[in-house]
C-alpha cells in the first residue's frame, strides 16, 4: 500500500514537468503567420420577456402571463439551475402565481429555447 502511495505522489509530482513549455530564448523565435478563418451559421438572438407566473403550473412547466398582452405563454423548463432570484441564486421552490419573472430565451425561427428564468 505504502509503495502505491510514493507512486501517486512522485507521479502527481513529475506530471506538470511532462506538460511545461520550453522557455522563450529572445525574439528571434521565428516569423508567425496568421490565417484568415471563416465561420458560418444562423447567429441566434438572446431576447427575454417580462411577465407574471399563473396560477397553474403543470410540473418542469412556467406557464406566464406576458405583460405586453393577454395570453399565456407555456415554458418547459429541463433540469436544475434555470429558475434564478434577481441575485442569481438557484430557486428551487415553487413559483407563486403573480410573482413577476423575465424569461431568457434564444429565438430561432419559431422555436423558443429558454436560457433561464429571474423571479422578482
Amino acid at each position: 500500500m505504502k509503495k502505491l502511495i510514493t507512486i501517486l505522489v512522485c507521479g502527481a509530482l513529475l506530471a506538470p514537468l511532462a506538460f511545461a513549455q520550453p522557455e522563450s530564448k529572445g525574439k528571434g523565435q521565428g516569423a508567425s503567420t496568421t490565417e484568415a478563418v471563416t465561420v458560418t451559421g444562423t447567429i441566434i438572438k438572446m431576447t427575454s420577456e417580462d411577465g407574471s407566473a399563473t396560477n397553474y403550473q403543470p410540473p418542469k412547466t412556467l406557464v406566464v402571463r406576458e405583460d405586453r398582452s393577454n395570453t399565456a405563454g407555456s415554458y418547459v423548463l429541463n433540469g436544475p439551475g434555470r429558475v434564478l432570484n434577481k441575485n442569481g441564486e438557484v430557486i428551487r421552490t415553487a413559483i407563486k402565481p403573480g410573482a413577476h419573472v423575465r424569461i431568457y430565451y434564444a429565438q430561432n425561427g419559431d422555436l423558443r429555447t429558454v436560457d433561464h428564468v429571474v423571479v422578482d
